[in-house]
């Protein structure tokens, strides 16, 4: 058995829906800039790499050119300020996720994200979650970042956890390819930023909607397959029994069968 312990989750396009603060400040930067804006679209699927990438790739579409060292420098200045004064404008967590945290809270949680630290904790702590999370390995923390596995290792040695007693769920194959990497088992969202193809290609071990979809999956995050059949029969038996007859005992019953 999987004897889960820790989930390790990204960030944007997993806990948080945070697309329009970000190309707004995008946005911002570049006309400070005198560059027209980008989409929307195309700003969510630059996304993920961090702001130093995210901004390079906004200042060669807008100027359609190769920017230089001094102009990308300028422009990640200008987002952070935007962004630091715009970050909650829009940005809220996606639904289901405090619930899906409430029905894994025999777990521990981090958040492992290319965004820098600082805002993370902001962003989480101005949302309401951030003490559901006993640690925060930001794009800053550390030298590397996803998807070098640096920040997954250094997360579950700061919490105690083994990669095989870690699951870490993020939105892209930045995530999915760190966790791998790291030798934890991996849940890609296909609900966030990049879509179910990337996730697929980069050899995501489950792959769900959102983090709502999390808890129901529970034993295929756990289990091997060849037991998974005969636990979920246990389980309906045992849900069966009077003094478990209350929903709200279900989602306290499999994680407390499955660990043990």
């Amino acid at each position: 058995m999987r004897p889960c312990r820790l989930f390790l989750f990204d960030l944007d396009g997993t806990l948080i829906d945070s697309r329009s603060d970000i190309a707004g400040s995008c946005n911002r930067a570049l006309a400070r800039l005198g560059l027209p804006a980008i989409p929307l679209d195309l700003v969510t699927r630059f996304v993920g790499e961090g702001v130093r990438t995210l901004i390079t790739r906004a200042l060669r579409e807008a100027a359609g050119r190769e920017p230089p060292e001094e102009e990308v420098a300028r422009a990640v200045a200008l987002y952070l300020a935007e962004y630091e004064a715009h970050m909650l404008d829009s940005t809220r967590l996606y639904p289901g996720v405090v619930e899906a945290l409430d029905q894994m809270r025999w777990a521990s949680f981090g958040v492992v994200t290319n965004k820098p630290e600082r805002f993370s904790r902001s962003i989480l702590d101005q949302l309401g979650v951030g003490g559901r999370f006993s640690l925060i390995v930001g794009g800053d923390s550390l030298p590397q970042r996803k998807p070098d596995p640096a920040p997954i290792r250094v997360a579950m040695a700061r919490a105690g956890a083994q990669a095989a007693e870690t699951v870490v769920v993020g939105d892209s194959a930045t995530d999915i390819e760190a966790g791998r990497a790291a030798g934890a088992f991996t849940c890609g969202i296909a609900g966030g930023f990049r879509g179910p193809e990337e996730l697929r290609a980069a050899g995501c071990d489950l792959l769900v909607e959102s983090v709502a979809d999390l808890p129901a999956q529970l034993p295929g995050l756990i289990l091997p397959a060849n037991q998974r059949q005969q636990f979920m029969q246990d389980v309906s038996f045992i849900l069966q029994m009077p003094q478990y007859a209350h929903p709200r005992m279900h989602s306290l019953v499999v994680p407390t069968l499955a660990i043990h």
